[in-house]
């Protein structure tokens, strides 16, 4: 009895469990006399659309009740599986919306099935259909793998296909210069890592809901990323060769003339370049990238250029890394064995007072003239501010250490995200990463012609070497001087020289970023 009464309830539950799915269904579709439109009844996101024979459904395809038509997920970030309620025809699809990872508002249609009065149906017994199929498991399994959507699924679409497994391979090569090169790991593994991770196939985790969507929004897109990156960067630099050799300062300030002609060449490639489309502001946040400054980059993007936030944050921090490997050709082009081999004075000594008094000066002068740099500049000399007080040792400690440590980790897996096959392979990204060579090599030439150009009227000589490190990328361009030089004559030591300019540098590219911000904003 008891035994009868649990069957009886079980029944019960399974027909209310099926009249509740019956009623969900059909918010997804209105019939007609001989038609049924699939719609969706609230705002959604296309995750993934039925294939067959390796093809998007078209027009004239045959589906029978219970064929899969798309997959989508809610704002509640639930995936609802969406099959076909009858057999028929296809008779039309909604093209502008009938793809993959698309918006897709209330009410709209995604396709019109024809009813059909008569359905042949397979010969296969009712006892056949209980019984479990290895077949069947085997190709359901075969189905939820990655593999199977890049090659079969994808097999239209060469971004979501072949340009993944491609992405996947550079963000191999992204570490592997990270760990066997030593190439700026601590930018170079994180980034690769985020590439490889938002390239694996019916992973989502770069979509709506996935959790590097959610580092990106909420640290870069919104730029509180690159502000904590500067105030790091503040409180482990010291200002001290700037202040001991002021005019590096002119080292620094040259150094961001690629900028400033970059911003031309991005106009230029818009107006000769089919396919490309470039407005001022665009322009302008591409050109920052001269001045192989990340968080800048990422900082004037967001404001300027959101859609380009993430093909211009790869190119800027792509080129930091790459510092050792694109400067020194251009360093050693553009000056003699002479000119690397001059030693320059001791620097003087710079007092505690000094160094106290020119973070809070800078702060001040940065607000009465460039207020829109001072989100930047403000950050970066509180954070110098911390160092050189003294007073404050916790706070420049964790600043220093394990805060500017865990934003780079979520900084490079945000970038590294962008490295996504359909947000990167297409041709402005590339012309972003040209133009961002051609501004960095520009402003890296710059800084050595205006050393050379200093020693002209100056009996105090400059090494033109240092004048390189007038770019922003602390302190990798600084260390690169230095090591030119050391490659030159093994007892000449530029580290504490380079500093001055790569210090203006910083500087230079906040307040360079605050005058496009000023001007096109």
């Amino acid at each position: 009895m008891n035994k009868i009464h649990l069957q009886t309830i079980c029944y019960f539950l399974f027909a209310l469990f099926v009249f509740a799915y019956t009623v969900n269904a059909e918010e997804y579709s209105t019939t007609s006399r001989n038609t049924v439109t699939v719609k969706v009844p609230s705002d959604s996101t296309l995750l993934k659309v039925s294939i067959k024979n390796g093809a998007e459904l078209k027009i004239g395809d045959k589906v029978r009740e219970g064929d899969f038509i798309a997959l989508i997920v809610d704002k509640q970030h639930n995936k609802i599986t969406v099959t076909s309620g009858v057999s028929g025809e296809i008779i039309d699809i909604n093209r502008d919306v009938y793809k993959k990872f698309t918006s897709i508002p209330a009410g709209t249609a995604l396709l019109k099935i024809k009813k059909q009065n008569i359905v042949a149906h397979s010969t296969e017994s009712e006892e056949g259909k209980d019984k479990l199929s290895f077949s069947i498991v085997f190709r359901n399994l075969l189905r939820s793998t990655g593999l199977y959507a890049l090659i079969y699924d994808n097999a239209a679409n060469w971004t979501e296909g072949i340009g993944k497994l491609f992405m996947i391979s550079v963000g191999l090569l992204i570490i592997y210069l990270g760990i066997s090169k030593g190439f700026e790991p601590l930018l170079l593994i994180p980034i690769g890592m985020g590439a490889v991770l938002s390239n694996i196939p019916l992973a989502f985790i770069n979509d709506d809901g996935g959790i590097i969507r959610y580092i990106y929004d909420g640290g870069i897109k919104t730029g509180i990323f690159p502000l904590i990156i500067f105030m790091g960067v503040g409180a482990m630099t010291d200002f001290g060769p700037l202040l001991a050799n002021p005019r590096t300062t002119l080292l620094g300030a040259a150094a961001q003339f690629g900028i400033f002609s970059t911003l031309i060449g991005a106009i230029l490639l818009t107006k000769f370049i089919p396919g490309i489309d470039f407005s001022l502001k665009d322009a302008s946040s591409i050109a920052i990238i001269g001045g192989a400054d990340g968080p800048t980059s990422i900082f004037l993007a967001s404001k300027l250029s959101p859609r380009l936030l993430g093909s211009i944050a790869v190119a800027a921090y792509s080129y930091m890394a790459l510092v050792p490997i694109i400067q020194p050709p251009i360093m050693k082009l553009l000056t003699t064995s002479s000119e690397r081999k001059i030693k320059m004075t001791q620097l003087r000594y710079v007092s505690q007072r000094e160094k106290i008094i020119f973070p809070i000066v800078v702060i001040v002068l940065c607000a009465l003239l460039i207020p829109s740099a001072a989100p930047l500049i403000g950050f970066l000399m509180f954070g110098n501010l911390m160092r050189e007080s003294l007073v404050v040792k916790r706070l420049s400690d964790t600043t220093q250490n394990a805060l500017i440590n865990i934003v780079t980790i979520f900084l490079g897996l945000g970038v590294g995200s962008k490295l996504s096959a359909d947000k990167f392979l297409n041709l402005e990204t590339l012309g972003i990463i040209v133009l961002g060579l051609f501004a960095f090599s520009l402003g890296t030439a710059a800084g050595v012609i205006m050393a050379k150009i200093m020693n002209m009227f100056s009996s105090k000589k400059i090494n033109p070497l240092i004048g390189s490190a007038g770019v922003s990328a602390v302190p990798m361009a600084a260390r690169v001087s230095n090591k030119v030089g050391l490659d030159e004559d093994p007892h000449n030591f530029l580290l504490m020289h380079a500093m001055g300019p790569n210090v203006a540098g910083v500087i230079g590219s906040a307040v360079a970023a605050g005058i496009l911000l000023a001007v096109f904003m």
